[in-house]
């Protein structure tokens, strides 16, 4: 299940991961979001964590995932993942280079880290 987080600046979208991640969770949830901050933004930025509780993505939630990345690729102004998950984490940083934007990983633990650095002008 994705949930939206709502202690962040207006330019921020924070994502919440807990379970399995499926395709239906990206269209309901993460992908109406992003279109909406992107009415009142040009660049956006977003934290995306993965709870402990976190089980992984089904197929079309990693097809729905490239796409929305792709769709608005110079959207991205920063992204902070915060997992784990040493391949997911992997992974977004090697995403990082094709978003040409700052992406930083940060553990668990280092949510409200994560918080501030994303929150940063």
């Amino acid at each position: 299940m994705l949930q939206l987080m709502n202690d962040l600046p207006e330019n921020v979208l924070g994502i919440s991961a807990e379970g399995k991640i499926t395709g239906k969770d990206y269209e309901d949830v993460l992908i109406p979001a992003v279109e909406e901050k992107l009415t009142t933004h040009l660049k956006i930025r977003m934290l995306y964590h993965l709870g402990n509780t976190f089980d992984g993505f089904d197929l079309s939630a990693i097809l729905d995932d490239a796409k929305i990345g792709m769709k608005h690729l110079s959207a991205w102004e920063k992204v902070a993942m915060v997992s784990e998950h040493h391949l997911i984490n992997t992974f977004a940083k090697c995403f990082g280079y094709l978003l040409a934007c700052e992406v930083r990983v940060f553990k668990n633990t280092e949510l409200e880290e994560a918080k501030k650095w994303i929150a940063e002008p």
